[in-house]
């Protein structure tokens, strides 16, 4: 009998991972399209299906009962085929996005709660709201009465839950609205979960309102619909672990520091110690350039590289799961923050002056380094998520940095 999860496109999907963590070995992928559905729903060998886009009510009409909460929230996201080959359908979102905002810290209960979005997963999330004692809830779409050109209306929003796919990869300069134009604003929730942190929680998070990403309500939907599935329950610590094991695997650790501060090596022993990917913006720049840095440097000047640097940035924070090296100046320009923090945990390099490497390195070579750094802290300690001193060996470095990633990475 099979198990999996049904679509029009999946693309890449993190389901089969989490159904395989909580017990479920043979979790597929099915690509369904609309003419095809009934057919599909019929098929005998099916025993248990979660449902995405754009099924989650268009499979309403073949299901022989549901569950109250899909029931109430009128539309299933889990589908299990009984002894009896009827199929029953259940809706585990809304409790998913309960545990996470939980875990999170973010209370629905008494709060206005704004709703980006009509489509399906908007049904769960008002579910939520409903079940969370929320004050009042409003849905934004493109063409309903509360829309996108009259926000204003709503500035006094408390809670703020995108359930669109803006910002969602490639499109993530993309976001639904500006949590800063919402003073009253106690909690933004995202359920984009690729990339980790959208533009849309990252300002949040500059603003020091608790966030709340997608991931953790696709792990917990994931552990209910296996409860489903097979009638056992995943415990916490089991949820808590799977959700664990993929945060670290999707986020990248990022390093940043003065030119000549040892980057490189820790990337290359980092790489060496997780097995993951080493990508340095530096070098991307020399290939796409034909040349070295510092013959950029002489040829163009600074600002053409720094132009060349912020591409490379760009293009190479889409990728998840990497170790990243930065050059030394790329904190120069703040445009680079978020690609860098979409995916990444951010380590700054620290060490002394004295002791920078200076060859090949255009700006070390002519300028004072003491200068330099004084200018540049700031920068580095508004991109980073913790500092990691380089003074000792660089193995003691690459074990330190490996050691906070994985404790700190799906916590």
């Amino acid at each position: 009998m099979k198990y999996g999860l049904l679509g029009r496109k999946l693309g890449h999907s993190h389901s089969p991972e989490l159904h395989r963590a909580f017990g479920c070995p043979d979790y597929g992928l099915f690509e369904v399209e609309p003419e095809e559905l009934e057919a599909f729903l019929r098929r005998e060998d099916i025993a248990g299906l979660n449902v995405t886009i754009p099924y989650k009510r268009a499979v309403l009409p073949y299901l022989h009962a549901l569950s109250p909460e899909a029931e109430a929230i009128g539309s299933v996201n889990t589908i299990v085929r009984r002894p009896d080959g009827s199929l029953w359908g259940d809706n585990t979102d809304a409790r998913g996005l309960n545990w996470a905002l939980e875990r999170s810290g973010i209370s629905l209960e008494g709060r206005k709660v704004l709703i980006f979005g009509s489509g399906g997963a908007s049904l769960a999330v008002r579910g939520t709201a409903a079940a969370g004692s929320a004050r009042e809830v409003v849905v934004i779409s493109r063409s309903g009465e509360d829309n996108y050109e009259n926000l204003h209306r709503h500035r006094d929003a408390e809670i703020l839950i995108n359930a669109t796919p803006l910002g969602m990869y490639p499109a993530v300069e993309d976001l639904p609205a500006h949590p800063g134009d919402f003073p009253a604003c106690r909690g933004v929730v995202d359920l984009v979960y690729n990339p980790l942190r959208t533009r849309f929680l990252q300002e949040a998070a500059a603003l020091g309102i608790p966030c709340c990403g997608g991931l953790g309500m696709l792990a917990a939907q994931a552990a209910l619909s296996e409860e489903d599935f097979f009638g056992k329950a995943i415990g916490e610590r089991e949820l808590q672990q799977a959700l664990g094991d993929l945060s670290r695997k999707l986020e990248s650790i990022v390093l940043i520091g003065m030119p000549g501060c040892g980057k490189s090596t820790i990337g290359r022993l980092l790489a060496r110690r997780s097995g993951r990917k080493l990508v340095d913006t530096d070098a991307l720049v020399e290939k796409r350039a034909g040349c070295s840095i510092p013959e950029i440097f002489r040829r163009e000047g600074e600002a053409a590289f720094r132009a060349m640097e912020k591409a490379a940035i760009a293009e190479a924070a889409f990728e998840g799961g990497i170790i990243l090296v930065t050059g030394g100046g790329s904190v120069l320009d703040r445009a680079n923050l978020p690609p860098l923090k979409q995916n990444g945990r951010i380590y700054h390099l620290e060490r002394s002056t004295a002791l920078l490497a200076r060859k090949g390195r255009p700006l070390s070579q002519s300028g004072d380094l003491e200068t330099m750094y004084r200018q540049r802290i700031g920068c580095y300690e508004a991109f980073r998520d913790a500092v990691i001193s380089n003074e000792g060996s660089p193995e003691e470095t690459a074990a330190a940095i490996w050691e906070d990633f994985c404790g700190n990475t799906g916590t």
